[in-house]
């Protein structure tokens, strides 16, 4: 006879749905806590509160926080422990769902891993955002940070206003129940000033659509479909890329560096009618030179 499977409950399947895996390692919580860096006169959003193993040490270590929890299973939990810290405020509610502060604000959250995109578009999308912290699967914080060596179009778009590290990583048997991999503390912060002037901007990310489209299978080849061969080349030794790099292994900075030497014109230039075009005034770009691979890793 074979053996019964164990019966599956309502807060099990709840559990699979919500992508839950509540942090119940105490040395965890600190990692964590630690690295949102929350300030005495912060406001904080938490999402995916869950019974408020997060809630309590961050609330003692800003001004405000509201925390997000969408289960009714562990809504209860958490209110109570809302209605005992004066400066929490509990929201039974989608945090993707809700609109941002219209104050400087950050986002921190053991978040459910099969929302981790959703919840990190609305953080890049929040004009108020300073900072997201976000233990996400390891895997994903790895691929958003370069930490092997290569980069995604993601990171690379939004590099000139944001800058994404590694700032840990979590074991998974710190969670309950246990995950099937290890957890990875993304921290995305928002650059006081961008790394371009902000009306470069859309051009910035055209030329990076432009260049991960896949044109020819290089970098090279995709940004030639759109500038002139010699000027790409050019370019390309500028900011000590290969002609044949593939676009994933190309740094934020080497995409600052041709950027600014793709979209300066050419002051040799002459209007067919006239004296010599005034040159363009070339994009400044603030050097963000990579950190040692070490601390990128956050260790």
């Amino acid at each position: 006879m074979a053996p019964r499977r164990p019966r599956t409950t309502a807060r099990d399947r709840s559990r699979r749905v919500l992508s839950q895996n509540f942090l119940t390692d105490p040395a965890a919580v600190a990692r964590l806590v630690r690295a949102a860096r929350p300030g005495p006169d912060d406001l904080l959003l938490e999402v995916g509160a869950g019974r408020g193993q997060l809630t309590r040490p961050l609330a003692a270590r800003c001004a405000r926080l509201v925390a997000y929890e969408v289960d009714p299973a562990a809504a209860g939990d958490l209110a109570a422990l809302a209605a005992q810290l004066p400066q929490v405020s509990h929201r039974q509610e989608d945090f993707l769902a809700a609109p941002p502060p219209d104050e400087p604000f950050s986002v921190v959250g053991n978040i459910p891993w099969s929302l981790t995109a959703a919840v990190v578009r609305w953080c890049l999308a929040a004009p108020g955002l300073r900072a997201a912290t976000l233990l996400t699967q390891l895997e994903y914080a790895r691929k958003r940070t370069g930490d092997h060596g290569r980069w995604s179009r993601l990171t690379v778009l939004t590099w000139p206003e944001h800058h994404w590290r590694l700032a840990g990583r979590v074991p998974r048997a710190a969670f309950r129940p246990v995950p099937g991999v290890d957890g990875g503390i993304l921290r995305v912060e928002r650059r006081c000033e961008p790394l371009l002037p902000r009306a470069a901007l859309p051009a910035y990310r055209r030329m990076v659509e432009l260049g991960f489209g896949g044109a020819g299978g290089s970098l090279a080849a995709s940004l030639r479909t759109a500038h002139p061969r010699g000027r790409v080349d050019g370019a390309l030794r500028a900011a000590r890329l290969d002609p044949a790099t593939p676009v994933g292994l190309v740094w934020p900075e080497q995409w600052l560096v041709l950027f600014r030497l793709l979209h300066a014109r050419d002051p040799r230039h002459r209007h067919p009618s006239g004296p010599p075009a005034a040159p363009e005034a070339q994009p400044a770009v603030r050097r963000a030179w990579p950190a040692p691979r070490a601390a990128r890793r956050g260790r």
